[in-house]
């Protein structure tokens, strides 16, 4: 596996990793960290799906911009937008923060567009992430304009679910969802995943709901359950 251009900007602004398995890679994994991480804190993740070796892919680890968390007392780190408050209950996903939702939209979309000019189409393209960076996949998913191959959300949740009838894009109503959650997670409790997860179902989307006998993590099953997911839609 090679490693190329590590920490190159997709733009004067943003840092990101990018792991190739092979040459000329057709398919690209944009994956989105949680909270307070980076880029690199699933680079492993490119070895552990033990994706076929008779396709390349790219992997496009970005790093999320340094910001003020409310939640944490204000600290600046890295985080796609702002956390006011955890979900809590099932019906409760947090007061969303649009203005950090949509730039961190815009991001996902430069990343996108920079894969598109190096001849990966977008129904090529998988959106993942864990935490944060899973409900930004979500939001950023649904609301894109082209079709895309998958959206992997781990241990996340729909941010601004009351959005999505209006804004959401016909062309990704039939691209598959990939949900896992931990079910002792004590970050972002199960039931406000599966209640995301019910909400999207409902409103006629194609998404599988997975849930790991783990916390706020990942779990080697859960691996093994996103590399079919990859292989599956990815036709290799």
């Amino acid at each position: 596996m090679n490693r190329n251009n590590p920490d190159q900007p997709a733009s004067t602004e943003l840092e990101i990793i990018e792991i190739q398995t092979g040459l000329d890679p057709g398919t690209t994994i944009i994956w989105l960290h949680g909270l307070g991480a980076d880029g690199h804190d699933f680079v492993p993740v490119a070895d552990q799906l033990e994706l076929p070796a008779n396709a390349a892919f790219r992997f496009v680890f970005p790093h999320a911009p340094l910001r003020s968390i409310t939640i944490n007392n204000g600290m600046v780190m890295r985080g796609w937008y702002d956390i006011r408050n955890i979900p809590l209950e099932a019906d409760e996903t947090g007061r969303a923060d649009r203005p950090g939702l949509e730039q961190s939209c815009g991001i996902v979309r430069d990343l996108i567009a920079q894969e598109n000019r190096r001849g990966i189409a977008a129904d090529h393209i998988f959106l993942a992430g864990f935490s944060q960076g899973g409900a930004v996949a979500l939001f950023s998913g649904l609301r894109f304009p082209c079709a895309l191959a998958g959206i992997i959300a781990l241990s996340a949740y729909l941010p601004d679910p009351d959005s999505i009838e209006a804004e959401r894009s016909a062309r990704n109503r039939a691209t598959p969802i990939f949900m896992g959650h931990g079910n002792q997670d004590p970050v972002i409790p199960v039931g406000a995943g599966r209640h995301s997860y019910r909400t999207l179902a409902e409103a006629g989307y194609n998404v599988n709901w997975h849930t790991y006998d783990m916390p706020h993590s990942v779990h080697p099953e859960e691996i093994r359950d996103i590399a079919r997911f990859i292989r599956k839609h990815s036709g290799t």
